[in-house]
């Protein structure tokens, strides 16, 4: 065998070897790429995991607030530029905590929170991962364990930024960011639609309605006179086109010449929904900042919004200042939320039919005239000809008009009304001789109102002639309660073991006294028990009246300062009120040490016990239930004589009769305040999970805990779950509130009800009831509605706005204390 023979079989070996000796190779770990199984934690060292070989990109963990520096977000940033700009992150919904880890596996990248939860992984591999590597481009690459492609790359995955040398085929998108220091998903999207067309859309967040404000109009036509779009292309000299199909080019902007080998480029979806192409010279001082020169649209203030509040929030006044959009409140406005200055503005007083007509005072308002100022798309009506004069007497005269637009063209005026909420505020192109009558009231009085139009805390007025009147009724009311109260005392004194009936007298309004024998001997010693609080246990009875009637006896357990008043309240209160969704007390007793409360039987027992159960109540009687809450509060709060606070709604002290309507119980902690008075200051009352921030904050008390406290009850009656659920396997459900915002944010309220047929057949109503009870839940308390308000949106009477974030501030404080008395 000669030596030629003898070494082909060897070769042929080495052949074979080689593909996996060069994977070996290829994979071993250095500052450009890192090999399955390497990790990456988030800590304070700021190194990036990976760097370009270049220098220029890197890979790694940033903060992305510089106020927080326990929060990260696993990003690409270009790495010699002083001010760190990232090009791309992950978790941009969900910033890692500190100690949060980054691995490589073989499914791709997966970041994992410090307790080992799951907050992010890269989707849709393309083969099985081998190791990670970031390109001078920028481009994230996760390579196939074949070598022949790429399993993953982030320029097929971008967030709101486009970088030289990536390519959006057909169906692309970037969506902008939430704002200049959230990197959540805004409002704001660049799409390559199917047909070719490149477009800036608004979203309606949190449904899918499109709206767009800016197009390329590269779909093509019917008689082929021009090619639909194919890709968007940018090119490393900074030029930037859609390829069409027919290979021309519709320019977005030039070639750069001889300093596009100086310049970095990026093109970036800003927050505020202006599409900029952005440059930075590569040799640059440390001082310099990105220069922007190509805007789409050039001026978005002026791009028509018809369905949604364009760059700026409603009510608001949008205007260039270098080409970019600023938004400002209207005199007599002010942001509804003071860190988001694109956000919308609400008014600095109270505006209502309701409230106009309640009012003593008839000359309410005077107009802040604003030159050249539009708000184009909310108008209800037109008068031409019609005088300026004539156009502000229609709008003070009119409780539904907030602004009137005056117009003098062709020597003919013109006048438009228009309603809240104002949207698109801007200075329109043709705005010579216009004239924006903005109504403001005169006192800026503020008093609790409907959700989008409560303002802040003001300093109280002096008080009215009525106030006054009111005032002096109230404490003659509270005089003869007094009175009332020592001769039912000093009766009661006389009686010992015997109670006292008022002959003829019993029902509406007079109560029973029953000896403390009568009451043990109708409970059988007390033997069957229907529930327990804080300060009693509930058992069941019968006892001989005018008739044999079914009983539930309340025993107070220990009788201490606080359960005496507890005792007090609940008599005084429930023995005024007469209503259909409130529980009717019978009678009591207070005989030496022994304080009972003797109630109507109620036989389906606590909304708890209905609601929690194995097997869902319908859809029909869920909505039934909130509804009789709603307008038993409404009746506590607005239609006693005496205002009643309540303090401690939840579902146990919800009570169900006979055709399941819904009864309010247990007073034990309820706030009476005078008729002049809408709030006081007091103890923490109420249970976890149900209480308002203003408790905890040494905040006037109002009658808004309770409408905290119905929010609250409301989701748990929408999703027939209770509101802190510490046995979730999913963190992001423990606490509903938490969950039924994110599903509502997110379009996902099949997946918040689990899929309940009945509630997702009737999907509005379904809508509606989660948008209100996120009105009832937001922290501020002057956000929240009045309950007058909250049943007429349940009851479909006033629209429902979008609610804001419930919880803009930490509200973990609340669900970590324990029920309070």
């Amino acid at each position: 065998m000669t030596m030629a023979t003898t070494l082909v079989p060897l070769l042929f070996c080495l052949v074979l070897l080689l593909p996996p000796i060069f994977l070996v190779a290829q994979a071993q770990p250095s500052d450009h790429n890192v090999t399955v199984g390497a990790s990456h934690s988030a800590n304070d060292s700021n190194s990036p995991w990976l760097v370009s070989s270049s220098g220029d990109f890197a890979f790694g963990f940033q903060h992305p607030v510089e106020e927080d520096k326990d929060l990260f977000l696993l990003s690409i940033w270009y790495a010699k530029i002083p001010e760190k700009t990232i090009v791309w992150f992950a978790n941009g919904d969900k910033p890692a905590p500190r100690g949060s880890k980054v691995e490589l596996t073989d499914r791709g990248l997966v970041l994992t929170a410090p307790n080992g939860s799951e907050i992010w992984k890269t989707e849709s591999l393309n083969g099985t991962a081998a190791f990670a590597i970031i390109k001078d481009t920028g481009n994230l690459v996760l390579q196939d364990r074949n070598l022949d492609s790429n399993a993953w790359e982030s320029f097929n995955d971008p967030r709101d930024t486009l970088l030289p040398l990536q390519i959006m085929e057909r169906g692309g998108l970037l969506s902008s960011r939430l704002s200049g220091k959230s990197f959540s998903k805004g409002k704001f999207q660049l799409r390559l639609l199917q047909d070719g067309n490149l477009v800036l859309n608004s979203i309606n967040l949190p449904t899918d309605h499109y709206e767009s404000y800016f197009e390329t109009k590269t779909n093509g036509d019917n008689s082929n006179t021009s090619s639909p779009g194919l890709r968007l292309v940018f090119l490393k000299s900074g030029e930037m086109y859609v390829l069409r199909e027919n290979n021309s080019k519709f320019i977005l902007t030039s070639d750069q010449g001889s300093l596009a080998g100086q310049l970095y480029y990026r093109a970036t979806l800003d927050f505020d929904g202006v599409f900029t192409l952005y440059s930075h010279g590569k040799a640059s001082s440390g001082d310099e900042s990105w220069t922007a020169f190509l805007l789409r649209p050039e001026n978005i203030c002026d791009s028509v919004f018809q369905t949604t509040s364009g760059p700026c929030g409603f009510n608001s006044i949008c205007t260039l200042e270098k080409k970019r959009p600023v938004c400002t409140c209207p005199t007599g406005y002010s942001l509804l939320d003071p860190n988001d200055q694109y956000g919308s503005c609400k008014p600095d007083f109270i505006q209502g039919c309701e409230e106009d007509e309640l009012s003593a005072t008839k000359d309410l308002y005077k107009f802040e005239v604003l030159s050249n100022i539009d708000w184009p798309f909310t108008d209800y009506m037109q008068f031409k000809p019609f005088t300026e004069e004539q156009c502000r007497q229609s709008c003070i005269e009119d409780c539904m008009c907030a602004v009137a637009i005056s117009r003098l063209e062709d020597g003919v005026y013109t006048c438009w009304k228009k309603k809240l909420p104002l949207s698109n505020g801007r200075v329109p192109n043709d705005a010579n001789g216009l004239k924006a009558l903005l109504k403001v009231r005169k006192d800026n009085s503020s008093v609790l109102g409907p959700p989008f139009l409560n303002p802040g805390t003001k300093k109280q007025n002096n008080l009215s002639l009525m106030g006054t009147v009111l005032l002096s009724v109230s404490a003659f009311l509270i005089l003869v309660l007094l009175g009332v109260l020592y001769l039912g005392f000093s009766i009661y004194q006389k009686k010992l073991k015997r109670y006292q009936r008022i002959p003829d007298r019993f029902g509406d309004t007079n109560l029973l006294c029953f000896a403390y024998e009568e009451l043990e001997k109708a409970t059988n010693g007390f033997k069957e028990e229907l529930g327990r609080g804080a300060f009693g246990i509930v058992y069941k009875g019968d006892i001989s009246m005018s008739s044999t009637a079914l009983v539930a006896v309340k025993m107070l357990t220990s009788i201490v300062p606080d359960s005496d008043k507890e005792f007090e309240n609940e008599v005084n209160v429930i023995g005024q009120t007469h209503h259909k969704n409130l529980v009717r007390l019978l009678g009591f007793c207070k005989e030496g040490p022994q304080r009972l409360l003797v109630y109507e039987y109620m036989s389906n027992g606590t909304l708890a016990s209905f609601l929690f159960a194995d097997s869902k109540p319908t859809w029909k009687k869920r909505i039934q239930i909130a509804l009789g809450i709603a307008r038993g509060l409404l009746y506590l709060h607005e239609e006693c004589s005496t205002q009643i606070i309540h303090c401690d709604i939840k579902p146990q002290n919800i009570l169900l009769d006979d055709n399941y309507n819904a009864r309010i119980s247990d007073f034990g902690l309820a706030k009476l305040l005078a008729m002049n008075q809408s709030r006081t200051h007091t103890a923490i009352r109420g249970t976890k999970g149900y209480v308002a921030a203003e408790w905890f904050r040494n905040m006037p008390i109002t009658a808004k805990v309770d409408v905290y406290s119905f929010g609250v009850l409301l989701l748990e009656i929408i999703c027939c779950r209770r509101s802190v659920n510490m046995e979730s396997h999913i963190e992001e459900q423990v606490i509903l509130s938490d969950w039924a915002y994110d599903c509502y944010k997110e379009g996902m309220l099949d997946s918040l009800v689990e899929y309940d047929e009945e509630a997702l057949d009737d999907k509005k109503m379904l809508e509606r009831l989660v948008m209100v009870a996120l009105w009832c839940i937001q922290e501020d308390p002057s956000l929240r509605p009045i309950m007058r308000k909250v049943t007429h949106m349940l009851e479909g009477v006033v629209e429902v706005l979008v609610p804001p974030c419930p919880f803009p501030y930490a509200t973990s404080e609340f669900y970590s204390l324990s029920s309070v008395p």
